[in-house]
């Protein structure tokens, strides 16, 4: 697909000693200090300096990041996030500072709202953050640590267990509502869900296979979405996302690693019914 942005490159090893969150660490490119880390990871210098590129940070509250503190099944993490309250938004991360693949999302809003919601796996306990780029070239950030027992990335999926996940690749399924309940109010919220075993790599006898990109389109074929997607993406991947428009039909297209395309169409919202 030569339309899509160049797909997210997985982030590479940590360096051998740890990054300092004290103080203000200097970008390896020019540009603004990165600002000191409020939760302290031993990461934080390393990945944002290479995910920012220089850029301007700013920890800011108008980023509003819902997750459990807790990973009660490490393999399926519900992250949601909405900055919809910035003006702007032209790109949002999402990743997982201590995840052996950090950076499990890179969504380009381009007909759509900066709203987000998803599920990752998490290996072990470790800051799970999102950011959203502006217009202004500003990243704003949020994020929290999680509690998590382990293994998410490194353990093989349930449809690999039980044995049925190649009858059932790239089965789609979506559903589109009216956002909101006034209809002055043009958006719609798409949900579509993906099977597919979303595989790390990490896992022994089983190489990495995953979902590497997702594209929403209008009937006219505009792009309102696009997702680039990595193997800590949780398997059977789930998304939800707000796109402009209403009392239309979407249609959705995915790719994975192996080449092999998917599509499917959304049927139009019903409209909301006046009380």
């Amino acid at each position: 697909m030569k339309h899509l942005l160049p797909l997210l490159a997985l982030l590479a090893a940590a360096p051998a000693g740890p990054a300092r969150a004290q103080g203000r660490a200097q970008s390896p490119t020019q540009g603004p200090a990165l600002p000191p880390d409020p939760l302290g990871s031993p990461m934080w210098t390393y990945h944002a300096a290479r995910l920012f590129a220089g850029a301007e940070v700013r920890f800011d509250p108008l980023v509003r990041l819902e997750i459990p503190m807790i990973a009660e099944n490490q393999r399926v993490f519900p992250v949601t996030l909405d900055a919809r309250a910035l003006a702007d938004v032209r790109r949002i991360l999402i990743f997982a500072d201590l995840n052996p693949i950090p950076l499990a999302l890179d969504y380009a809003p381009l007909r759509a709202q900066a709203f987000l919601a998803t599920r990752i796996k998490l290996d072990q306990r470790t800051p799970v953050r999102a950011a959203a780029l502006t217009g202004d070239g500003t990243w704003h950030l949020a994020g929290q640590w999680i509690d998590a027992a382990g293994g998410g990335c490194s353990a093989p999926p349930v449809s690999r267990v039980k044995g049925d996940w190649a009858q059932h690749l790239g089965e789609m399924r979506g559903r589109a509502w009216p956002e909101g309940e006034d209809p002055r109010r043009s958006a719609t919220r798409l949900r579509v869900t993906l099977r597919h075993p979303m595989d790390t790599g990490l896992v022994e006898n089983i190489p990495a296979y995953n979902l590497e990109s997702l594209v929403v389109r209008a009937p006219d074929g505009a792009e309102l979405a696009r997702l680039a997607i990595a193997g800590s993406v949780a398997e059977d991947p789930a998304f939800t996302l707000v796109v402009e428009g209403r009392d239309a039909s979407y249609t959705v297209k995915a790719r994975d690693t192996s080449g092999l395309e998917f599509e499917g169409t959304i049927p139009a919202p019903h409209p909301v019914t006046a009380r």
